[in-house]
C-alpha cells in the first residue's frame, strides 16, 4: 500500500526546474523506489488499523488543523494517496505550498467560500465576468455569502470589515478580458485574492507570483485535457489548505482516485498541449479578425487556446453549421469546441449583468484543440456562411 506522505504539503524543491520538467515529474516522487514507473491507483475507501488509540489521535490532529496524517491513510474523505500525488504536482506547477482537489470546480469554489464564512467573513468582492455558475453562486447567496461587484480599480473601495475574499478570473470567461493581478492583489491588502486560472493554466500564468493567495482551476478543462474527467482544485499555502481539507472532509466533495490519476497524467502533457493549441488559436484569431463576417475578435495578450468572437450574422446558425468543430459546453480538450455563452455557460446570469460585463448575444466562444489550423479554419469559415449585407437585428440573432 502506498503511504499518504506524498501529500500536497510535500512540495519543497532543492533545485529549480523548468515547467516542462516539473509537469512530467512532480507528484511522481518515490515511484522508482517502489519498483514502479507509473503511479498506482489506490481505490480504497478505508484502511485497516490495529491501533485504535493512535488512529484516534491522528483523526483529532486532522480535525484541529487539516494537516494530512503521516503514514498510512485513514479514510478516503481525509485524503487519498493517488489524489495527493496530483495535488503535489499542481502545487509545484503553480508555485504554491499546497493544493486541495475536489469533485468539481464549483465544489472547490464552494469550499473556499465556506471556509471564509466559517471565519465570519461572508462578504466577497468580485469582478465580472466570471464563469456563469460562479457568478450565480455568488449572486444567489446560496452559501450565505454577500457579494459586491466592481471593476478592478474599485476593489479597494469595495472592501468592508467582513470581506473575506476577492475573486477575479483572468483571462475572463468568456470575454477573455485580462486583469492586472499584481495591482488587484495590492488593493486587497490582507484579504485573500482568489484568481480563477482555468483559462491560462500555470503554463501561461502563475497568479501566486503576482500576489494571489488562492489559485482556482476547473481541472475538468486543461489540467485533465481530454474531456473525460471532472474535478476542481485550489492551489494555496499550507495554512489555507488545512482549512479546505477540513471543509472537504465535512462536506464530502472529494475527488475520486481514478480522476486523480487521470489528472496527474494530464499534467505531464499540459505544457505541450497548451502551447500547441495556443499557436493554432492565435492563427484563428488573426483570420477571424480579417474576416468581414466577424464584427469583433477577443484574444488575450497573454495568448492561450481560447478565442471569442462576435458575428454580424446569427451566431446560432454558426453553431448549427460546424462539422469538424464540436458544438458543446466546456473547454480545454484535445478537440475544438464552440458554444454560445449567452445560451449556455452564462445563461444563468441575469441578462442585464451579462450584457454589462461584455457577454453579448452575438458572442461565440471557441476552445481550440490540437487539430490542424487549416482544417479548423475551413470548418469555421464554412459555418460563418455568406457575408451579411447588413447586421442581423439583435432580437433576430438570438431567436
Amino acid at each position: 500500500m502506498e503511504s499518504s506522505s506524498n501529500g500536497a504539503a510535500d512540495t519543497v524543491r532543492t533545485t529549480t526546474r523548468a515547467l516542462a520538467t516539473e509537469a512530467v515529474h512532480a507528484g511522481r516522487e518515490g515511484l522508482a523506489a517502489q519498483g514502479l514507473h507509473t503511479p498506482p491507483i489506490d481505490l480504497s475507501t478505508t484502511y485497516p488499523s490495529y491501533d485504535s488509540r493512535e488512529e484516534a489521535a491522528r483523526i483529532d490532529a486532522f480535525a484541529a488543523d487539516g494537516v494530512l496524517p503521516e503514514g498510512q491513510p485513514v479514510y478516503a474523505r481525509l485524503g487519498n494517496p493517488t489524489v495527493a500525488r496530483f495535488e503535489t504536482g499542481l502545487a509545484r506547477l503553480e508555485g504554491t505550498g499546497a493544493a486541495v482537489a475536489f469533485a468539481s470546480g464549483m465544489a472547490a469554489l464552494s469550499a473556499v467560500l465556506l471556509a471564509r464564512s466559517a471565519a465570519g467573513l461572508r462578504h466577497v468582492v468580485a469582478v465580472r465576468p466570471l464563469y456563469g455558475c460562479s457568478d450565480h453562486l455568488l449572486t444567489a447567496g446560496l452559501l450565505g455569502t454577500e457579494v459586491t461587484w466592481t471593476d478592478p480599480a474599485g476593489v479597494a473601495d469595495a472592501m468592508r470589515p467582513d470581506t473575506g475574499l476577492v475573486l477575479v478570473e483572468s483571462p475572463a470567461n468568456p470575454t477573455l478580458t485580462e486583469i492586472d493581478l499584481r495591482a488587484v492583489a495590492h488593493s486587497c491588502g490582507s484579504v485573500p485574492l482568489l484568481v480563477d486560472n482555468t483559462f491560462a493554466t500555470p503554463v501561461l500564468q502563475r497568479p501566486a507570483e503576482h500576489g494571489a493567495r488562492l489559485v482556482l482551476h476547473s481541472a475538468t478543462k486543461y489540467l485533465g485535457g481530454h474531456g473525460d474527467v471532472m474535478a476542481g482544485v485550489v492551489a494555496c499555502d499550507e495554512e489555507f489548505a488545512g482549512e479546505l481539507r477540513r471543509i472537504r472532509f465535512a462536506t464530502g466533495g472529494v475527488l475520486h482516485p481514478l480522476a486523480g490519476y487521470l489528472l496527474l497524467r494530464g499534467l505531464t502533457t499540459l505544457p505541450v498541449r497548451v502551447r500547441a493549441a495556443s499557436a493554432t488559436a492565435a492563427e484563428l484569431a488573426r483570420r477571424l479578425g480579417e474576416d468581414p463576417r466577424v464584427a469583433r475578435v477577443h484574444y488575450p495578450k497573454l495568448g492561450g487556446a481560447m478565442v471569442a468572437f462576435e458575428t454580424y450574422g446569427d451566431p446560432h446558425e454558426v453553431i448549427a453549421r460546424v462539422r469538424l468543430i464540436t458544438p458543446a459546453v466546456s473547454l480545454g480538450s484535445v478537440d475544438t469546441l464552440i458554444q454560445h455563452p449567452a445560451s449556455i455557460s452564462h445563461r444563468i446570469v441575469d441578462a442585464a449583468d451579462r450584457h454589462g460585463s461584455g457577454v453579448g448575444d452575438r458572442l461565440l466562444r471557441l476552445s481550440v484543440g490540437l487539430e490542424d489550423a487549416d482544417d479548423l479554419w475551413a470548418d469555421l469559415s464554412g459555418a460563418l456562411g455568406e457575408p451579411a449585407r447588413v447586421p442581423v437585428p439583435l432580437h433576430e440573432a438570438v431567436n
